[in-house]
């Protein structure tokens, strides 16, 4: 399967209130979200702020669950902060880049970026800090947002996670792991596997796969516990590659294991019933929700997350069999 192309997805959060939204319609110089600026002060919706431009611009590519965790949340904090919010993507870090400048060119408010590939972003940051923009980091690029001058970061330290997952697997008495890493060059998930064979007592290899041909992942990984049957655990680094990873077990009559990073509703059965042994959550919408929030506090209040200076840590949280129940009404309701 080819790789899908790379979509400019765009959202809008719009205000509750449908009769204000009809009247906005018709009403010259009014905002997407109600009544002029004065108005919403004055009925305290939204308040100062009301009627910011952000852009959220991620690295993800189409049809991937998890951003659209990410860009639930950010929607749900443009809903609250009376933010008109552009939600757009490209797994190409030249196309992200230039989504940047166009965020530039339209005069937004506020950025939120990840930096999956930091050095492919690097001028187009210093471009919109330029241009008075303000920017915050999220999900990926914890080791670049302040070299890059971003106001604040949301997201997990990936090689912390790394590390936690590594000796979760030493409790589980396991002795060999394989780390499949779908998208080579990725600073975050990259990241991950590094930690995992750090803490890790066992044998740790690491496996490159294609991560936008879902078939070729589960004959990779097939293929490699087919190779080495003292393979025991298989470490995905995303929900959707987990399940895939569950299929390739089976394919290779292996006995090993699955764990992962990142969650799903569709994970969440497979912890359940055991074909999955625990999930760490990054807790995706979460990082989209504050990621929006913190630019409008910063634009209202002059706020900076973590001092701006200390990211804000929203993982590892560890998902098992044990604390599942609390979280799948979560996950169903496609917020975890």
């Amino acid at each position: 399967m080819n790789p899908p192309p790379a979509s400019h997805r765009i959202f809008t959060a719009f205000r509750a209130a449908a009769l204000a939204a009809a009247v906005c319609l018709t009403v010259a110089g009014c905002s997407v979200f109600g009544g002029s600026e004065a108005d919403s002060d004055a009925d305290g919706s939204g308040a100062p702020g009301g009627g910011m431009k952000v852009a959220l611009i991620t690295h993800s590519a189409e049809g991937d669950a998890f951003w659209d965790l990410v860009r639930k949340g950010a929607e749900a904090a443009a809903a609250k902060d009376g933010i008109e919010l552009t939600f757009v993507s490209d797994p190409d870090p030249a196309g992200q880049a230039k989504l940047v400048r166009d965020a530039i060119a339209d005069k937004v408010d506020g950025i939120a970026v990840t930096l999956a590939k930091p050095q492919a972003m690097r001028g187009a940051v210093a471009e919109a800090r330029a241009a008075g923009i303000p920017v915050v980091g999220l999900n990926s690029g914890i080791d670049a947002w302040q070299a890059q001058g971003l106001l604040g970061f949301f997201g997990q330290d990936e090689s912390v996670a790394g590390r936690a997952l590594g000796n979760e697997l030493d409790a589980r008495a396991a002795k060999h792991a394989l780390c499949v890493i779908h998208e080579r060059g990725n600073v975050a998930i990259e990241a991950r596997c590094a930690g995992v064979r750090k803490s890790f007592g066992g044998q740790t290899d690491n496996l490159y796969v294609d991560g936008t041909d879902m078939d070729a992942v589960t004959d990779s990984i097939a293929a490699k516990l087919r190779q080495d049957p003292t393979i025991d655990e298989v470490v995905t680094l995303g929900a959707q590659f987990a399940l895939a990873a569950v299929d390739s077990v089976d394919d290779a009559n292996s006995e090993a294991q699955v764990a992962t990073f990142d969650l799903n509703k569709d994970l969440v059965k497979a912890v359940k019933s055991g074909d999955i042994q625990f999930a760490v959550d990054q807790q995706p919408y979460l990082q989209g929700y504050l990621a929006v929030d913190g630019l409008w506090l910063y634009k209202t209040n002059g706020n900076t997350s973590g001092g701006g200076v200390e990211p804000v840590l929203t993982g590892p949280a560890f998902v098992t069999r044990k604390n599942i129940a609390g979280i799948a009404g979560f996950a169903a309701n496609g917020t975890r």
